[in-house]
């Protein structure tokens, strides 16, 4: 058997232990449709309720009339105003200088990272840091890694120690020292502790940088996100956001000084050679970027269905782990457990997908609950419910 042949043959064994996704027939609302039947929508990160909302809507009809679909590379013929719009919107709504627009979170941690570490600089990562981080370190090729504990500032205080022995580079200057880490942990909802992140940082000489994929719209006053939460307004040197998780479109974003942005404008590859984002995409964008500056509701409607459904699974005696967000993990350990867990609570009409081994560590699988500032107290309830009625049923509480 040749190489190809082997290598088609591992392949295909392993596309068949895989499971395919469950296809949405709807919007992405408080409820889906899925194979026809409605179920209540427990697992999305559309935060703020926005995928349906009328107004994102009309952004993107009144767009389309007006200038089309398409863009093209931001350095040739694809910068429109649009996007300029856009940019300037969330550096307002960040409290930033600037920032930059990318075609999603994921591109934007690549080039953050990527764009200004060079092999010989050092990044320091949390263990826990998502995926799109991990990836952008490897893409740098820098040789100098550290990772420490998850959320063990004490540990990373010694990791930044050990940075200080690193020789100078080959040019003869000192090596760039990057901290970087996720604000909101989307697998636990945990909050990275950024006040003493930032605190060493200055003590060390380092760069901070923290993805706050999770935290726009949904931390911070109107949804600023953990900066703001913190009160670090201006200390984080990069942030990175999200565009399809509370605003519910698609892109993401560094926002930060008018230097560092300049930078990311003329040397990032994911800004050169990546088509900038589509007219409806920007246009929603914008819409959602103004509903949150004009007002908080939307956040507050969220808190308050935070705050109500993890009382509703405290008071059933289910484990929810050290979230301090909207996301809630409904620990269950074993990952059998889980995919039976969400099985049943699909029956009971809750959609609500397990976490399992490789996304979360083996032994820590979990049902990953999400609510909505578009959920009622009805649809809580109805949710609630369903997981007591399955909870007793697989004798978890």
């Amino acid at each position: 058997m040749s190489s190809i042949e082997d290598f088609y043959k591992q392949i295909k064994e392993i596309n068949a232990s895989g499971k395919e996704p469950l296809v949405i027939e709807s919007g992405e609302g408080a409820y889906l449709t899925i194979e026809g039947k409605t179920v209540l929508n427990f697992c999305s990160s559309h935060y703020l309720g926005l995928a349906e909302d009328e107004r994102l809507k009309k952004a993107v009809k009144d767009a389309v009339d007006k200038y089309g679909v398409g863009t093209g590379y931001r350095t040739l013929a694809g910068t429109h105003k649009l996007h300029l719009e856009l940019e300037d919107k969330i550096a307002k709504f960040k409290g930033t200088e600037a920032a930059v627009v990318f075609s999603s979170a994921y591109m934007a941690n690549a080039a953050a990272i990527q764009t200004i570490i060079g092999k010989e600089d050092i990044v320091i990562s949390d263990e826990l840091n998502h995926a799109s981080i991990i990836d952008a370190v490897r893409l740098s090729g820098v040789k100098n890694k550290f990772i420490y504990k998850h959320t063990d500032t004490a540990d990373l205080e010694d990791k930044l120690k050990e940075a200080q022995e690193i020789p100078l580079k080959s040019d003869g200057q000192k090596p760039l020292i990057l901290i970087v880490t996720d604000g909101v942990f989307s697998m636990d909802g945990d909050l990275a502790p950024l006040p003493k992140i930032v605190e060493l940082a200055k003590e060390y000489g380092a760069l901070t940088m923290v993805d706050d994929a999770h935290g726009e719209g949904v931390l911070g006053k109107g949804g600023r996100g953990i900066v703001d939460h913190f009160g670090l307004v201006g200390q984080v040197d990069i942030e990175i956001g999200s565009l399809s998780k509370a605003f519910s479109v698609i892109g993401g974003f560094i926002a930060g000084n008018k230097t560092l942005i300049g930078y990311y404008n003329l040397k990032a590859r994911q800004r050169l050679f990546s088509i900038a984002l589509t007219i409806p995409d920007t246009a929603a964008a914008l819409a959602a970027i103004n509903i949150l500056l004009e007002s908080d509701t939307p956040v507050k409607k969220l808190w308050e269905n935070v705050e109500y459904l993890k009382a509703g699974f405290k008071n059933l005696g289910f484990d929810t782990g050290n979230s301090q967000t909207p996301i809630t993990p409904v620990m269950l350990g074993d990952e059998n457990k889980a995919q039976e867990f969400s099985t049943k609570l699909y029956e009971e009409g809750v959609f609500a997908t397990p976490i399992v081994f490789p996304m979360v560590a083996k032994g820590k699988a979990r049902i990953r609950v999400i609510p909505s500032a578009s959920h009622s107290k009805e649809d809580l309830d109805k949710g609630i419910s369903a997981f007591e009625k399955v909870g007793k049923e697989l004798k978890i509480i």
